[in-house]
């Protein structure tokens, strides 16, 4: 029995190895697809029950049963939502007491006179219909662009919620504290106004703005273990960056970037000014980021810390690895097999990474074991 023993052994450690060894390659995953047919999978929020949310832009909310891929509509949502270019319905997330009041947070674009503003909103699931709709914050910023809505939802586990918003298509939006566009908002859970927010009492600025000078956040994560809120935005033709976001500050888009003009090779702005913050990583040639989640899971023991996101312009899973002085010092690129904008991710209790494609396919991502 002894050689059985050794051979348990052998296998046992040869699959710790895998879980817990370095993630190099496509080969290293477990890529499980667990649902398709979907339009363009904006956000997605893993229910108790272990079924999916997902917010499709096309204005389709869906149940996916992860097990099957059974998926059912949920009926309910607004009938203003303006699908429109860039525009529709955007982010969803369950509130951090889900499990006490059956809060689910939602953003969309709401038709307010034939232009679009970004809208903050929550509402319940009772028998596959969304009751009790609340628009928490219809936001100031309408243009007559179809571009640029920002629209992702965090919460930071202290009774607020943060919603970014683009520019809208126009630039010196994001330096006009007058309006909300181009900022991360911060609001409490019933849309109140929180009054340690930085601009309360401002007279030539909105209070319910965190911070501003940002071009498109399409991702946006709070790590509650850290008490740090990570952003990331699209930028010009390169300029892409990652933001460690603090209370009040500018991150200086127009006025600084480092991307081009899409109808010249001109720099738009400077590279760095003071009273504007630097990122924490910049892309040129642009990504394309969306979706963004700091792993907190011990599935891939490696990952933890690490930020993760989706690719939409260069279609791969971007893994960035931070020092202890949150600086970004390794890049990987994953899932590049799967040749597909990467909208949207999220990490399951269990702590396997889901990923939403454009194709309308949403994917299971584990460490393979190989024995």
């Amino acid at each position: 029995m002894k050689w059985l023993q050794t051979l348990t052994l052998s296998f046992i450690c040869s699959i710790t190895f895998s879980v817990h060894a370095d993630i190099t390659g496509d080969k290293d995953l477990n890529i499980e697809k667990v649902a398709s047919g979907l339009s363009i999978p904006w956000g997605m929020a893993v229910l108790p029950d272990n079924q999916l949310l997902v917010t499709q832009r096309d204005e389709t909310l869906s149940r996916v049963d992860m097990k099957n891929g059974e998926t059912t509509q949920i009926s309910g949502l607004p009938d203003d939502i303006r699908v429109d270019g860039q525009g529709g319905l955007f982010d969803i997330r369950l509130a951090p007491d889900y499990q006490d009041n059956g809060w689910i947070y939602l953003s969309y674009n709401k038709d307010v006179d034939g232009q679009g503003a970004t809208t903050l909103a929550r509402a319940r699931i009772e028998a596959d219909q969304l009751v009790d709709w609340q628009d928490l914050i219809v936001t100031q910023s309408r243009t007559g662009n179809n571009v640029h809505f920002g629209g992702r939802i965090a919460f930071d586990g202290q009774g607020h919620v943060f919603l970014s918003l683009g520019d809208r298509g126009e630039r010196d939006n994001a330096q006009n504290l007058r309006n909300h566009a181009g900022s991360i908002l911060r609001l409490n859970l019933d849309g109140s106004v929180p009054e340690d927010n930085p601009f309360v009492g401002q007279d030539k600025a909105l209070p319910e703005i965190w911070s501003y000078g940002h071009r498109n956040v399409q991702g946006l994560f709070y790590n509650t273990e850290t008490g740090l809120l990570w952003a990331q935005e699209h930028g010009p033709r390169g300029g892409d960056e990652i933001n460690l976001v603090q209370p009040g500050n500018n991150y200086g888009w127009p006025e600084i970037s480092y991307g081009k003009e899409y109808w010249a090779p001109m720099p738009v702005g400077e590279e760095k000014k003071e009273g504007m913050e630097q990122p924490v990583k910049m892309y040129d040639p642009s990504i394309a980021p969306s979706g963004l989640i700091q792993y907190q899971g011990d599935l891939f023991k490696t990952w933890k810390g690490k930020l993760l996101s989706g690719a939409m312009k260069l279609q791969h899973l971007n893994i960035v690895t931070l020092n202890d002085n949150n600086e970004a010092v390794d890049e990987k690129r994953l899932l590049r097999s799967l040749n597909s904008r990467i909208r949207s991710v999220v990490e399951a209790p269990d702590g396997a990474v889901l990923v939403g494609t454009d194709a309308g396919v949403i994917y299971r991502i584990t460490p393979a074991t190989k024995p």
